[in-house]
């Protein structure tokens, strides 16, 4: 053991033993963390209609009258906004939590909101309260805002450099995993029916349960303990547990590194060394590229029309011949692609780059929506063979968005800022993607109704801009410390101020070159001359 331990201690990090636990603590902390918001996305689609009979026939028993279908629609409506809402709240509550009960703790308080939720669904019949249905969604919102933040943190924070990528990446598997497995769930075969439905929405806790079991046994995320809480001895025996081994020596290194760092800076500013807030990103110089990055990555991933594209599928189907009884086999194909596209990303991350999956997917999904809107406009003209082309078209969107932007941008918070600014971070990335679904979720069906088959067409630009934006202020980060993408950023922000400062001091200099040429030639001019041609 002495050995090996001082001539190879790069190799420390990277230990036989260590993918166990660390795929463990993955599976572990994802089945009820990131895949309960793509399962809590999909099951709510196949009871719509047996829900909606439920809030009718509810309204009926208390007031004698039922609801026409505006009412019906706006109700319903607030159902799944509640969704949204809910995890807004739950994406500023993240930060908060995982500072002051730490990643792994926080994961596990955040199924108490999934579990209320459920008992909620199971009563609400007997209770005869569709309000209940609202509450309950509410709720598990708040834990899907939550999860969706502290989980890629979590992960981040736990895996070796060389696996960085790969491990947050799975984040968006387990998404796309839950849509799949939902989609699946919510079959007429299964719990897609009638009588059923309250147990297909309750079916959520059965994931919190298993991690409820399982993450307690794994370690905590060590740079917290390091970091957050001063604990070394705790870090060492968690960063053991995570590599299977000893503690990796330049891993514990670039860690009492990334501390000193910070500690420094608080001497500097004179406070504490305590997590940022949301606000002091905000008032920080030296984080404005990195936050202005991750702000246009997270809205832009909500903002790019994938979920509304999940809502368009069904029409899509039905125009391209698939019985209607035989769509809902058909809509698990939606989920399978973006399962299928965010494996295939995971194996490429560590390979490709962040960068090159972002960029790509935003530049691909540009060339569907193109070709989506083309197809639609002349499948309303009714040539022949377009709905088949919309359907092709439809699974290669949903596919590129799941190769990039699906999961890199979960990962850019814990890739780009420190120990201290990373969950508030997370709070403003998490609270932009729930703000920017709520709006797509209110304005898509308004957006249909007027722009007819051009309406993804918004989506198009959104695409376009953010392609571009992302592919000039984002540096690569696969395989980087902390320290190295700083520079990086701090490179561009120095090219950027120094050419600002060159402009300014060209015209500084230009106008005190005047200023001089003006001065000399009073001064040498002939002093009797402006007497002389006074005469």
């Amino acid at each position: 053991m002495n050995s090996t331990g001082g001539t190879e201690p790069e190799d420390t990090s990277k230990p036989s033993g260590s993918s166990r636990t660390l795929a463990l603590t993955v599976c572990s902390a994802a089945i009820g963390g990131t895949f309960q918001y793509g399962y809590n996305i999909s099951i709510i689609n196949a009871p719509t209609n047996y829900i909606q009979g439920f809030i009718n026939a509810t309204y009926m028993e208390r007031w004698g009258t039922g609801l026409d279908t505006p009412q019906l629609t706006l109700v319903w409506t607030i159902i799944v906004s509640a969704f949204s809402l809910g995890g807004l709240l739950g994406a500023l509550l993240a930060g908060p939590m995982a500072v002051r009960f730490g990643r792994k703790n926080s994961l596990l308080l955040n199924n108490s909101f999934l579990l209320v939720g459920a008992v909620f669904v199971l009563m609400c019949r007997v209770a005869k309260s569709f309000e209940m249905i609202v509450l309950a969604r509410f709720l598990v919102g708040m834990n899907a805002g939550v999860s969706m933040n502290v989980q890629p943190m979590y992960f981040g924070e736990s895996a070796p450099k060389h696996l960085r990528g790969a491990v947050a990446f799975s984040s968006a598997v387990f998404t796309a995993f839950g849509i799949f497995l939902g989609q699946v769930v919510g079959l007429t075969e299964l719990l897609g029916t009638e009588p059923l439905w309250p147990y297909l929405l309750a079916s959520n806790s059965l994931p919190g349960l298993i991690q409820l079991l399982t993450l307690p046994w794994f370690p905590e995320s060590p740079r917290y303990l390091l970091i957050d809480r001063g604990d070394r001895e705790a870090c060492v025996r968690a960063l053991g547990r995570l590599r299977g081994g000893a503690a990796p020596v330049l891993e514990m290194e670039e860690m009492l590194q990334e501390q000193q760092q910070q500690e420094a800076a608080a001497l500097n500013s004179g406070c504490s060394a305590s997590a940022k807030t949301p606000w002091s990103l905000f008032k920080d110089p030296d984080l404005r590229s990195q936050l202005r990055t991750v702000m246009a990555a997270s809205s832009a991933m909500m903002l790019c029309g994938n979920d509304s594209i999940y809502f368009y599928a069904s029409y899509i189907f039905l125009e391209a011949g698939i019985p209607p009884e035989k769509i809902q086999y058909a809509t698990i194909g939606t989920g399978a692609s973006e399962l299928t596209a965010s494996i295939l990303s995971n194996l490429l991350i560590e390979r490709v780059g962040r960068r090159y999956l972002l960029v790509g997917g935003y530049s691909l999904m540009s060339c569907w929506i193109v070709v989506f809107t083309v197809a639609l406009t002349l499948q309303s003209r009714g040539v022949a063979g377009m709905p088949y082309l919309s359907l092709a078209c439809l699974f290669a969107y949903i596919l590129s968005f799941g190769l990039g932007p699906a999961g890199v941008t979960g990962i850019l918070p814990a890739e780009i800022f420190d120990q201290s600014a990373r969950p508030a971070a997370y709070m403003v990335a998490g609270s932009l993607m729930w703000i920017s679904l709520f709006l797509v979720g209110m304005l898509f069906p308004f957006i249909v109704n007027s722009l007819g088959n051009i309406c993804f067409l918004p989506f198009l630009a959104v695409c376009l801009v953010s392609a571009v934006f992302l592919g000039l202020t984002l540096p690569e980060t696969k395989g980087k410390t902390l320290a190295e993408i700083t520079a990086e950023f701090d490179r561009k922000n120095r090219g950027r101020k120094e050419r600002l400062k060159g402009q300014v001091d060209e015209s500084i200099k230009d106008h005190y070159q005047l200023g001089k040429a003006c001065s000399f030639t009073n001064l040498t001019q002939d002093p009797d001359s402006g007497l002389k041609t006074g005469d």
